[in-house]
């Protein structure tokens, strides 16, 4: 995926060598490194270096990274075939290697067949409902949560067996922390990954770029691999308060290491997890942070925060927007997870002012404590599918955390105790991480960016659609021996449906024939159709009408 010109200054004098056959084509990653001429005590800390990259009237100004010893390397994804011209600059004025002439880069067409690149960067849509790529090209958010996928216990041979299950279910987005951890102490062994701890003082003041190295090939093969890395910078709940123990200062240097490494992969932003709600509206240092985070980036990448109690914006005057897409939390306990208060904090969050996409971005994870198996999950998935979500993560034990056999990977709050014991193989295999990929590939057929929550099509059932092209209906499970359809009702009399029951465990449709118009297009007085037909067995169906039309 890299194309490469190796920059490197020495002495005043620079030195230019294009990697053989190398391309470099929009929204692919151009990297080019420098030597300092000068010996500093704490690269990291002592002097910021920056690259300045220009088009026509257009300009990105891009932080580099120290790479160890006097190296400095910069990472920047062009987003248009052409000429660019770059330099790069310092703020100590006196290194003649950090402070460089102009020079000019050339990108071609991109050949290759990733999505992510072939679309471009997410971005907010104009709807201010969904993502979409740069060229418009609606991106459906499916998440898996590996919150401590960069752990060396979970080796890369491990990590490249989750990368392609998940993959091959129809994943889109990894959440992933690079950074401190949820659920242990600061520092631990546990953190590491095959390079060590990624810093090597307790304030954050001495980075390893050992570590981001490490980091460096798993986040690129989330890439090569068609998902978009999530990117959670630290933690903040009262036993692992990054906060408290660092400072803002250290957690904005943190996080201008991670956008000079990371900003030029198509990737997006959460600023930490389990943070006041408070940082939502703009108050407090997680603010401070995510204000910092938003000016340095030069791509813009979609910024939210992993809140404390999984709550939504407050939405009150005077708030400061310092996010651009809400997320909002379940519960790890199963029969709250599915319950309406549960979906009152999505669709609330959705009501909010002004619209930005919702989505969930942690509820009860598949098999957590031994509970929220398969049909729990699919429940989460199309409740809030239905209901105006944006897209959705799911997670499942051992998954999250990495766990392996004699390394569980996950600390309790009480006492220390594990939740789970379950290894990540274990937890990959899970059912309803194959489930939730199906509705995803489901949803994909139609025009779903489109849909909107329409509730009073089908009471007691989660309903969403396009008035008189497509309507979905989700009837959650029940008890058995109940063969009862959902009763849909209001259905334009001018249109011929096709109707068929989808099973969202397994992905097999059961044809239910159509309903032919009883009234010509237009015809004022005619009634609405009321549609009600047995499912085909006791279990959670998706029933589908869709305007014969459209096929």
């Amino acid at each position: 995926m890299k194309a490469t010109l190796a920059i490197i200054f020495g002495l005043g004098l620079m030195f230019i060598s294009a990697v053989k056959g190398a391309e470099c084509g929009p929204w692919d990653v151009f990297e080019a490194s420098f030597k300092s001429t000068r010996d500093y005590t704490n690269a990291f800390k002592e002097v910021e270096v920056n690259c300045v990259f220009s088009q026509g009237e257009k300009r990105w100004i891009v932080p580099a990274f120290w790479a160890g010893g006097k190296k400095w390397t910069v990472r920047f994804a062009p987003p248009a075939t052409g000429k660019y011209t770059f330099r790069i600059e310092s703020s100590d004025n006196s290194d003649v290697g950090l402070n460089g002439k102009e020079q000019s880069l050339r990108v071609a067409a991109y050949k290759g067949r990733n999505p992510l690149l072939q679309h471009g960067f997410l971005r907010v849509a104009g709807d201010m409902r969904h993502f979409e790529h740069a060229d418009g090209t609606p991106f459906l958010w499916l998440a898996d949560t590996w919150w401590k996928g960069l752990a060396k216990r979970l080796t890369w041979e491990g990590f490249r067996e989750l990368t392609a299950d998940r993959r091959s279910k129809g994943f889109s987005v990894v959440q992933i922390v690079c950074g401190p951890y949820p659920d242990e102490g600061f520092f631990k062994p546990s953190w590491e990954n095959e390079g060590g701890q990624p810093y090597l003082a307790r304030d954050l003041g001495v980075v390893n770029p050992n570590y981001f190295d490490y980091a460096d090939r798993r986040i690129k093969f989330l890439v090569d691999s068609g998902m978009v890395p999530a990117i959670v910078g630290a933690w903040g709940r009262g036993d692992c308060n990054s906060m408290e123990a660092f400072g803002p200062a250290s957690l904005k240097r943190h996080w201008r290491y991670l956008v000079a490494r990371y900003g030029a992969y198509p990737v997006t932003w959460i600023l930490a997890g389990e943070i006041p709600d408070e940082t939502k509206w703009g108050k407090g240092p997680w603010a401070e942070v995510a204000d910092y985070l938003r000016k340095i980036d030069p791509y813009h990448h979609p910024v939210t925060c992993h809140p404390n109690n999984g709550k939504g914006r407050r939405g009150v005057k005077g708030d400061e927007v310092v996010f651009d897409y809400d997320m909002v939390g379940g519960s790890h306990d199963a029969p709250a997870a599915i319950s309406g208060e549960s979906l009152a904090t999505l669709t609330s969050a959705r009501g909010m002012e002004p619209a930005m996409p919702v989505l969930c971005g942690e509820t009860c994870y598949e098999g957590h404590m031994q509970q929220g198996f398969g049909d729990v999950q699919r429940h989460i998935f199309w409740m809030n599918m239905l209901s105006g979500a944006a897209g959705h993560t799911y997670g499942a034990a051992g998954v999250w955390h990495a766990g392996v056999v004699g390394d569980h990977g996950n600390w309790g709050a009480w006492g220390g105790q594990p939740y789970d014991w379950t290894t990540w193989k274990e937890g990959m295999n899970y059912p309803g991480s194959t489930q939730v990929g199906i509705g995803k590939k489901l949803l994909e057929q139609y025009p779903w960016a489109r849909f909107e929550p329409h509730p009073e099509w089908a009471p007691g059932c989660f309903a969403a659609g396009i008035p008189r092209q497509v309507r979905f209906v989700y009837l959650p499970r029940r008890n058995i021996y109940n063969w009862d359809g959902p009763e849909v009702k209001d259905l334009e009399p001018d249109v011929d449906w096709h109707v068929y029951y989808f099973d969202p465990a397994t992905g097999r449709k059961f044809d239910q024939g159509t309903i032919t118009a009883t009234a010509r297009p237009g015809e004022r007085d005619a009634k609405l159709v009321t549609f009600k037909k047995n499912v085909p067995s006791p279990q959670d169906w998706v029933l589908v009408l869709e305007n014969i039309a459209r096929k």
